[in-house]
């Protein structure tokens, strides 16, 4: 089977998207990334419709769970609201036969014990039913970050690794986070033990920026961009373009990838 790779789109039609892009996968939001609204599935007929259509297009559908999720947050106003919304989120995308939700490692503030935030997500994995599976994003950008550094990764790992919780590899977020991609896979897979889906982007900021900005293949600062590729090769896992543009310009870095990594 051909890898898996695609790009994020919009939510109302993924399988035309898809389509327009020569894409094997795709990954979507359930609603408005920065709302605490339950998530809902914009495509027509609702989750089993885009389950079934998705099916029948041997297209790979992949979650990406609010942006405003931070279950490692301290402030119970931000942390339960936080935990119910993934829930809502995981249990939808498990009927749209989605193949994973991908969620932010989140951060605490300066003033917190960062164990705080690591305790935090323990509690929140162990009260979380993983109807499908669950993939923490490392982060481009943030001090009290708790998923930038590879020593923050695991000590995140160390809270939520029981559950069988999944790991998603940004390129960018590693780049611009100060993760040497050449190091990346092998030392994320030491801590983690697998990677499941890469979001291949290239990144406007320079390394340890803490920019959080993708770029187009090559229109950025990794160089070589091979490096993004060769991050595939090393995880082995599916890939997703996050990167600008309409169809057209996400079209052009899917063929790029599957050049280099299919």
């Amino acid at each position: 089977m051909a890898m898996r790779i695609g790009s994020h789109v919009g939510n109302e039609d993924p399988i035309a998207e898809a389509a327009a892009r020569e894409a094997n996968a795709v990954q979507i939001f359930l609603g408005d990334p920065q709302s605490w609204k339950a998530p809902t599935v914009a495509y027509p007929g609702g989750a089993a419709a885009l389950r079934a259509a998705a099916e029948q297009a041997d297209l790979a559908v992949y979650v990406h769970a609010a942006y405003i999720i931070n279950v490692a947050h301290t402030n119970n106003r931000i942390r339960i609201p936080s935990r119910k919304l993934l829930q809502q989120t995981v249990a939808l995308a498990a009927e749209a036969g989605a193949r994973g939700v991908v969620v932010h490692g989140g951060h605490i503030t300066a003033a917190d014990d960062p164990d705080a935030g690591f305790d935090n997500w323990r509690k929140a994995v162990d009260q979380l039913e993983q109807h499908c599976p669950v993939f923490i994003e490392n982060t481009a950008g943030g001090e009290h970050a708790m998923a930038r550094r590879l020593e923050s990764i695991a000590k995140l790992w160390d809270a939520v690794g029981h559950s069988g919780i999944g790991l998603c590899l940004d390129t960018c977020h590693a780049f611009a986070g100060g993760l040497p991609l050449e190091s990346a896979v092998a030392g994320l897979k030491a801590v983690t033990g697998r990677i499941d889906l890469v979001h291949a982007n290239d990144s406007q900021g320079g390394f340890d920026s803490g920019i959080d900005r993708h770029a187009n293949f090559g229109a950025g600062e990794i160089a070589p961009a091979e490096a993004i590729a060769q991050v595939i090769a090393e995880a082995g896992a599916p890939a997703i373009c996050e990167t600008p543009g309409g169809a057209e310009a996400q079209a052009a870095d899917i063929k790029w990838l599957r050049e280099r990594v299919a």
